[in-house]
């Protein structure tokens, strides 16, 4: 029994966030908020009262808010992280025995019963506090213990006295936590900067940036393009493999297994004689020419993000020089990827089980650590589900122990409890399901699911209309209206989106007839675009950049509301700032054919507007006012037009 604490009655458990029992970190922004709460409470009837006790990963001192109860013992209480980093959390608590006796106290005066003696036992609590209390307290506390004491004091002035808010709060902070309760767990929230939480990716294959039809594009190419970028609004631009390509078992055009003279192949075949993953592909230009790019991007504030593919082609100097890092098959050749009846020839997978996995492992950190040399602080991270989560768990806490600012996006179409666990073993970002809903009802389910579950406190998605690998049905043989809609809920819906670069803004949408992706894909061959050409879809895209730089509502995904409506071919949705001050509404028609009109709900109470006021609609994407009255309010969008409203609420 000596190892019971025996005294400390306060019960706390269901500490939320709390990520696989405290193994995990949430996960959190500079200048956002940790919103905590617990089930808290203790035996009989008496006070409790419960702190959230919060510090920086290294310092000693913790610093304290109150926690508030709610409904059935629930208590809550919030605090902001203000810098990269660690921050850790707990919670204590501990019955308040002054509390418990002031609340009896009222009921007894109230009923009419004799406070005599309860006056003195509050007059026993009071000195006791004093000997904890600094010297200006203590005046205070004998002050009020002379008034109570005294012989003839006035009932009604000496429980008006106790019960005040000033001596509740210098005996809450004189109180002996001796017997306070603490969670028996800290718990840990990581930090990151805010790129991590909004972001706008441009997916561009360098090699097709040539200004002359048929020629393979370079760095320099690139750096022509970087200004067009930059006039879209885009802050990362995303270059799928730059490395050598395997010349064995190359692809051809539109995934042909055998490619023809001159066809390049596909970048995610990796390596070749002139090198591997720490090499450039010749034809790209030269390592200085790399920096360049990163130099001109930084110019025009963008950075620059690189794929990351922990896959080898069958020329990588990775297969001679470390062949028990690969499968080979009893005929004495190397076991290529495949995703049955899928065949990519020209991959190889890397065995995570094989018996030098510790060298293997230390060799692919290196990679990470070679391109952050040369400037690179983002990567997006191909297939990450086909390698060791153990292997992904100790690379990234080793890079971000002297990286901290490092972002890893994973690429991860799976399932959801294997997205889930890449999230929390350290990706930064994670791609989604977005890019394949399509109704009213799956996108206002999957919302709630990413930003309403536990999911929100690791889970950090990035919406994706298209990429190189995916043209989904949502995009195939459609119009403009299609494009527009899909590009603006990508936008709006979450703080983080990306698409795949020209092909998306020429409305690229011809699939393949065999698959959910591009008819002449650009993975095996190089295109030529106009990248002069100032599209419509260009100038939205510039617009709608802008919008969400310029409102706070739109750089985060977790305030989203949805809005009720009487046609499920509308999506609408609200989202506002912390203090209520910015506030964005946005419809969207999902129909790319027809009108569609309905009346709309407006979450008044979310946005903090009063329903018996008019407000001001400001469409941001035509420039249009409307003047608005109470909940219901009527929209139509035609979407030969515009198929979406963006409107900035004003009061």
């Amino acid at each position: 029994m000596k190892h019971i604490a025996g005294r400390k009655r306060v019960i706390i458990e269901n500490v939320h966030p709390e990520i696989d029992c405290g193994k995990y970190p949430a996960k959190r922004v500079a200048g956002e908020k940790v919103e905590v709460s617990a089930d808290i409470f203790a035996d009989g009837h008496n006070e409790i009262k419960t702190v959230l006790q919060y510090r920086k990963k290294g310092k000693r001192k913790w610093n304290e808010v109150t926690m508030q109860p709610h409904h059935n013992d629930l208590w809550k209480s919030e605090f902001k992280v203000e810098e990269m980093g660690w921050y850790e959390y707990t919670i204590q608590g501990w019955v308040d025995h002054f509390a418990s006796w002031q609340k009896a106290l009222e009921i007894k005066y109230e009923a009419n019963q004799e406070i005599d003696v309860e006056m003195k036992i509050g007059v026993g609590m009071m000195q006791e506090a004093r000997e904890l209390a600094d010297p200006g307290l203590q005046k205070k506390i004998d002050q009020w213990v002379t008034f109570i004491s005294q012989t003839d004091y006035i009932p009604s002035a000496a429980v008006a006295l106790v019960l005040s808010d000033e001596v509740s709060e210098v005996m809450y902070q004189c109180t002996d936590r001796k017997d306070a309760a603490t969670y028996e767990k800290i718990l840990c929230v990581e930090v990151e900067r805010k790129r991590a939480l909004f972001s706008s990716w441009y997916e561009v294959f360098p090699r097709s940036t040539a200004s002359v039809p048929g020629k393979h594009g370079t760095f320099k190419d690139v750096e022509t393009v970087i200004p067009l970028v930059a006039e879209m609004g885009f802050d990362i631009l995303y270059f799928p493999p730059i490395h050598p390509i395997g010349a064995s078992f190359r692809k051809g055009k539109d995934n042909s297994p055998e490619a023809r003279p001159g066809e390049p192949g596909s970048p995610w075949a990796i390596g070749g004689r002139e090198g591997g993953h720490k090499a450039i592909h010749p034809e790209l230009g030269t390592l200085e020419d790399f920096h360049n790019v990163v130099k001109k991007a930084a110019e025009h504030d963008i950075e620059i993000a690189l794929d990351l593919a922990y896959q080898c082609s069958q020329d990588h100097p990775y297969v001679k020089e470390h062949p028990q890092w690969f499968k080979w098959r009893p005929d004495g050749t190397v076991q290529y990827a495949e995703n049955p009846p899928k065949k990519y020839q020209d991959v190889l997978a890397m065995n995570f089980e094989n018996d030098d996995w510790r060298n293997m492992w230390v060799e692919l950190k290196s990679v990470v650590d070679y391109w952050i040399e040369q400037g690179v602080r983002i990567f997006r991270v191909d297939n990450p589900h086909t390698k060791s989560f153990r292997f992904w768990e100790w690379m990234i806490a080793e890079i971000k122990r002297k990286h901290p600012d490092i972002i890893f996006l994973a690429e991860a179409f799976t399932r959801y409890k294997v997205m889930d666990r890449l999230a929390k073993i350290g990706f930064t970002q994670s791609y989604t399901y977005f890019t394949w809903r399509n109704t009213r009802q799956e996108f206002e389910q999957y919302l709630q699911e990413l930003t309403r579950t536990h999911r929100r406190e690791f889970f950090r998605p990035n919406f994706w209309p298209n990429t190189p690998d995916i043209l989904p049905v949502s995009l195939q043989y459609k119009n403009e209206a299609a494009f527009i809609a899909r590009f603006v809920m990508a936008a709006t819906l979450s703080s983080n989106y990306g698409i795949y670069g020209p092909v998306f803004e020429f409305l690229y949408n011809v699939p393949h007839p065999k698959r959910e992706e591009y008819i002449d894909n650009e993975k095996y061959e190089i295109k030529h675009w106009d990248w002069q050409s100032m599209t419509r879809m260009r100038k939205l895209i510039a617009l709608v950049n802008r919008i969400r730089k310029e409102n706070a509502a739109l750089q985060t995904t977790w305030n989203i509301y949805f809005a009720e409506t009487h046609n499920d071919q509308l999506l609408c949705y609200g989202k506002t700032d912390d203090d209520k001050q910015n506030r964005i509404l946005v419809v969207v028609n999902m129909d790319p054919d027809r009108t569609q009109g309905s009346w709309i709900k407006v979450p008044l109470h979310e946005m903090g507007i009063s329903s018996d006021l008019t407000y001001n609609m400001y469409d941001m994407l035509t420039g249009y006012r409307h003047n608005w009255n109470g909940e219901w309010n009527y929209v139509e969008l035609n979407p030969h037009i515009f198929p979406a409203h963006i409107f900035k609420v004003e009061q």
